[in-house]
C-alpha cells in the first residue's frame, strides 16, 4: 500500500482538474492505496519572499499552511500535482506551492510524481510549457520519478472533462499507481 498525496490547484471545487483528481483518487483507493487530496486554494500559502531563512536552517518566517503541506509531501510515497492551465502555464496556486518547497527538497526527493493538466485548448502540445514547469521542479529533487501525465484537454466549462477520454484515464492511472 502506498501513501498517495494529491495536490489539486483547481480554484473551482468540482472543476475539470479537480474532477480528474477525484477519479485518480478513486482508482488508487480501489487498488488499496491510502489517498489524501488537498485543495490548494483552500489552504493559506503565502508567496516565497526569497529571505533565505530556509537555507540557513532557521525555518520559514511565514505562518501559514505550508509546513502542514510539506509534511504531507514528505510522508507520501507518490505525489499527484494537478493544475488547470492558464495561458499555457500552471496556475498561481501550484507555482506558489512549488516555490515554497525549497526548505524540504531533500526529504521530497525520490518520490513518484504524476501530473494532471487541464485546459480548454484541445492540443496536448499546448500543455508542454506547463509540463516543463513541473519537470523543472522534479529535476531539483534527486531521484524523483515521473510516473505519468494526464491531459484533460478540450475542457473549458466545469464538468466538460467528464465527456473526454481523460476521465476514464484518470481512474486507470490511479489504479496503476
Amino acid at each position: 500500500m502506498k501513501k498517495i498525496l494529491i495536490l489539486s490547484a483547481s480554484p473551482r471545487k468540482g472543476g475539470n482538474s479537480d474532477m480528474l483528481c477525484d477519479q485518480f483518487a478513486k482508482g488508487a483507493h480501489d487498488k488499496g492505496h491510502q489517498v489524501e487530496k488537498l485543495r490548494l486554494p483552500e489552504k493559506k500559502i503565502g508567496y516565497c519572499t526569497g529571505c533565505g531563512n530556509c537555507f540557513d536552517g532557521k525555518g520559514c518566517p511565514q505562518k501559514d499552511a505550508m509546513p502542514e503541506v510539506l509534511q504531507k509531501m514528505v510522508a507520501a510515497h507518490a505525489i499527484v500535482m494537478a493544475t488547470p492551465v492558464y495561458f499555457y502555464a500552471m496556475n498561481g496556486q501550484m507555482k506558489t506551492l512549488i516555490d515554497r518547497t525549497c526548505a524540504r527538497y531533500r526529504e521530497i526527493s525520490g518520490k513518484e510524481f504524476y501530473f494532471i493538466v487541464t485546459a480548454a485548448d484541445g492540443s496536448k502540445a499546448a500543455m508542454q510549457r506547463t509540463l516543463k514547469g513541473f519537470r523543472g521542479f522534479t529535476y531539483c529533487l534527486d531521484g524523483a520519478k515521473e510516473m505519468g501525465v494526464l491531459y484533460g484537454v478540450g475542457a473549458w466549462k466545469a464538468g466538460d472533462v467528464a465527456k473526454t477520454a481523460a476521465f476514464q484515464q484518470a481512474y486507470a492511472m490511479g489504479q496503476a499507481a
